[in-house]
């Protein structure tokens, strides 16, 4: 086999293993969200709860809107 000929099939099979990779990524991912969904109300209700306070509902709207805002 000549040496351009292998040169060019490495190249390509990275891309090929770059682009593979890439949607595995991104399946295993969006798997993890749905079975570890990020931070909810009630999260923050109980991290309030373990610091000893009892949250308003205003506080648990300011936190959440700030959580979304920093996504």
């Amino acid at each position: 086999m000549e040496l351009w000929i292998a040169i060019v099939l490495m190249v390509v099979f990275l891309i090929i293993g770059g682009v593979a990779g890439f949607f595995i990524a991104r399946w295993f991912i969006k798997r993890e969200m749905q079975k570890n969904p990020p931070i909810n109300e009630n999260m923050i209700r109980a991290m309030f709860m373990s610091m000893g306070r009892k949250p308003s509902e205003a506080q648990i709207r300011q936190v959440m809107n700030n959580v979304k805002k920093q996504q």
